[in-house]
């Protein structure tokens, strides 16, 4: 018997097993009942027949063997009943099992290639139509995963592949220019060195989103984690970008208040930045970059928010899908991984992100942790 039969072998033997049981307590209650009829020699009662007849007039001993000849029938029909009842548990446990080994079948069948076929068992709601809707779901939330890891990697070669191109063009500009002079060289090794830095950004980048997204520990959170209080980091990440900002005609307000979670200090500092950055680099002249941190009924809660140009609704939930920018502009030395990479952060630190537009323009991102705050200062301002 193959091993694929090793189920539908123990569910026949307990089928078998009940049948010979209750075969047996039967058969035990008969014995029993038959132990209460008097013996041949025993004496007559009052009233009774005459000696010499038996219970219905039948003779002691005749009655005798009857009662033996019933208890060895009983046996008999035992023995052949606990026969049918494993060949009848073996066609019922096949019967049983038949949607198991149908699943089996159909997802062996299913591999990268046609995942998205699905298992759509038909017939009335039971226990194996909900598990064939719950290996549905799987399929489909791992066929959603292959669709967005393809996006990924034809994304990242595209990215990948521009400055490779420029960085051809460079290196072969002055090697085809005969008269080609050491300064043409030398600017042309600048800008080979601001395309190297470029591309330098983009693998961190890359490397960063990675981490993020596979850097959770076994009780679900981050690999690292310790007290972090996201006012400090946010002061930081002010501090480093008001000049630049002032330069810029950007006016930053901040509303910093503790706000302390478990978390991944590196991680939360990268989020912070990425989120300033993104505020400041798709803002407009004389703009407004909002910056807040609170405590709010056990949540640590991040908000920032910034002027800039109108985001159409439905556009908002794409700004945080790797290499996506409201508007792709070349040599803007913008990516598309800073959105992404804050979305990651916020999953492996079990948080929830809201982002929404501005109606005069720009973008709002709301991000909440769980907080480290002990149950008594919750409730504090």
């Amino acid at each position: 018997m193959t091993p694929r039969h090793r189920l539908r072998r123990r569910f026949t033997v307990l089928y078998g097993v009940m049948a010979v049981l209750s075969g047996v307590i039967l058969l035990g209650i008969v014995f029993v009942l038959a132990q209460d009829l008097p013996p041949a020699d025993a004496p007559a009662p009052a009233g009774a027949p005459p000696a010499g007849s038996g219970p219905m007039g039948v003779p002691p001993a005749v009655f005798l063997d009857f009662r033996a000849d019933l208890v060895l029938v009983c046996g008999i029909a035992l023995a052949i009943m606990a026969v049918l009842s494993l060949g009848l548990g073996w066609l019922y446990a096949g019967r049983m099992l038949r949607p198991v080994r149908q699943m089996t079948g159909r997802l062996q069948q299913i591999s990268g290639s046609n995942v998205h076929e699905r298992l759509a068992l038909a017939g009335p709601r039971d226990e194996f139509t909900e598990l064939g809707d719950t290996i549905d779901g799987l399929l489909a939330r791992l066929e959603a995963a292959l669709d967005g890891q393809k996006r990924f990697v034809a994304n990242a070669a595209h990215e990948l592949r521009t400055p490779l191109t420029v960085e051809h063009a460079l290196i072969e500009e002055p090697l085809i220019d005969p008269d080609a002079t050491v300064e043409a060289y030398r600017a042309n090794f600048e800008r080979l060195l601001a395309v190297n830095r470029q591309r330098g950004r983009l693998l961190e980048s890359l490397l960063t989103l990675a981490s993020s997204e596979h850097g959770r520990g076994p009780g679900g959170g981050p690999d690292h984690a310790e007290p972090v209080d996201l006012a400090a980091i946010v002061t930081r990440a002010i501090e480093d970008r008001t000049r630049p900002a002032e330069l810029r005609g950007l006016r930053i307000k901040s509303s910093v208040r503790p706000a302390r979670l478990v978390g991944d200090p590196a991680l939360l500092a990268r989020l912070v930045a990425n989120l300033c950055d993104n505020a400041f680099h798709y803002n407009v002249a004389g703009g407004v970059i909002e910056v807040a941190t609170r405590t709010d009924t056990g949540l640590a809660v991040l908000v920032v928010s910034n002027t800039g140009p109108v985001i159409p609704p439905d556009e908002v939930q794409r700004l945080f899908e790797p290499f996506q920018r409201l508007h792709r502009i070349a040599d803007d030395d913008r990516h598309g991984l800073g959105l992404s990479i804050v979305r990651a952060i916020v999953a492996a630190h079990d948080g929830q992100l809201t982002a929404s537009a501005r109606p005069g323009g720009g973008l709002m991102v709301e991000i909440a942790f769980p907080s480290a705050e002990p149950a008594d200062q919750l409730s504090g301002p």
